[in-house]
């Protein structure tokens, strides 16, 4: 089933999400026009002021390339999206600026001294590759809180709880004994491994927890000394020690020495984005309430839930039980506005292209999302995507099996205005 349907009043003032039944019964009454495409929203023709209205929560998973987002209600979860991230293009971006711009400076031309002592950055300073994850979730914050009565945020707060895990003692035995234990550690050993056995390589397999050094000769529990490895190869090492397991293969052995002892650092940096992204939470006037990682794991395998970003981000924080009443969640890919490059440069930056500033051609701008029903030629069908627009009137249309060229622009119908992103439907659980 589809997500619920947003309802705003015809003052904008957001109601209780319905079924998708109700909504296209309110639809073909009369009662309501669509408001909006993505996500669905309908906007009623009359002030309802005094209709009771749930509390809904929203819940976030931040991720790296990922966010995760669901709206539950009660036990209820009504909503669900995954939110694509760009952080890769930006950084990417930026980096083609950068080495132009060395290049520049390089060349035999006059000198111009370098600036790297006149900027400061402000206190809690993010790469733009890491601010654009807290912008756009922000972004999307807001906008639901503009189309759901939502009454609390619930956000995983850090992956994994590396102090925790490196300091048994802080929280007492409750903490490192109990069942939550075990998924913190184990997700942890995953992404720092590569989810591959260390001693060799194999993948897709049953992973298992290995003691570096052994405890049978003075090993400890702490992260650093824990590594995954295969059945057949954690029966082999058993209660050696490593250097004699490995001694034919010291290429092995250096590489896990080195690795154990290396933080994962992507953890990290996602950390310090999720507390960025908690702070700007704070702001808005809600309460906010936090989870961890190896809890939203714990969560979700307890409720025999699917891996998917928006069911973790159901999965997030204390639940006893969770309903999902949709099993189509809305895909949104950030895609940014453009670029204010006027002019195209090759690989060496020199130019050898110029962009005009018109941006609007035939009606459309690139980045709207059309509907195309070609009717003649070699293009007959019907596409829904994406426009890129040329001011020739020959479009393109990325549609989600892919992008279709030379589409008119006279068979091409507008059904949601550019925003910076882009949207699709991901298929049905259990297809």
């Amino acid at each position: 089933m589809s997500n619920f349907v947003f309802v705003l009043d015809t003052n904008k003032q957001p109601l209780d999400p319905v079924h998708p039944g109700k909504a296209r019964r309110l639809l073909s009454r009369g009662n309501a026009a669509v408001f909006r495409r993505y996500p669905f929203t309908i906007i009623l023709k009359e002030a309802c002021p005094d209709i009771p209205m749930q509390d809904l929560e929203l819940k976030l998973d931040p991720g790296s390339r990922v966010t995760g987002i669901a709206i539950v209600q009660g036990t209820k979860v009504i909503f669900g999206a995954e939110l694509e991230h760009r952080g890769q293009q930006i950084k990417d971006a930026l980096l083609s600026r950068r080495q132009l711009r060395r290049s520049r400076r390089n060349r035999k031309t006059r000198y111009r001294q370098a600036r790297f002592l006149n900027r400061t950055r402000p206190k809690g300073w993010l790469p733009p590759s890491l601010q654009h994850r807290v912008d756009t979730t922000m972004t999307w914050v807001n906008r639901f809180r503009k189309l759901a009565p939502i009454a609390r945020i619930s956000q995983e707060l850090v992956r994994f709880d590396l102090q925790l895990m490196q300091n048994p003692e802080i929280s007492g035995i409750e903490y490192q004994q109990g069942e939550l234990q075990g998924y913190e550690v184990r997700e942890y050993l995953l992404e720092k491994w590569n989810r591959k056995c260390a001693y060799c390589g194999a993948k897709n397999v049953a992973l298992e927890v290995d003691h570096i050094h052994p405890k049978s000769k003075g090993g400890t529990d702490q992260v650093s000394n824990l590594t995954l490895a295969c059945h057949s190869c954690n029966q082999s090492k058993s209660n050696r020690d490593i250097r004699d397991f490995l001694s034919s293969k010291p290429d092995v052995l250096n590489r896990i020495l080195k690795q154990s002892q290396l933080p994962l650092k992507d953890a990290a940096a996602v950390n310090s984005t999720q507390w960025a992204l908690f702070n700007a939470l704070k702001q808005t006037g809600l309460p906010v309430a936090t989870g961890t990682g190896g809890q939203t794991k714990f969560n979700r395998t307890r409720l025999d839930l699917p891996k998917t970003h928006w069911l973790d981000a159901a999965s997030v924080g204390e639940i006893d039980s969770l309903k999902v009443l949709t099993t189509k969640p809305l895909l949104i890919a950030a895609k940014g506005h453009g670029t204010r490059q006027m002019c195209g440069t090759d690989k060496f930056g020199f130019p050898k292209r110029h962009r005009s500033r018109v941006q609007t051609h035939k009606g459309f701008q690139t980045g709207d999302i059309i509907t195309a029903t070609v009717t003649k030629g070699k293009k007959i069908g019907s596409y829904v995507g994406r426009v890129l627009c040329r001011a020739s009137g020959s479009f393109d249309v990325t549609t989600q099996s892919g992008r279709v060229s030379g589409i008119s622009h006279r068979y091409c119908q507008p059904i949601h205005k550019r925003d910076g992103y882009a949207y699709a439907f991901s298929h049905t659980i259990g297809d």
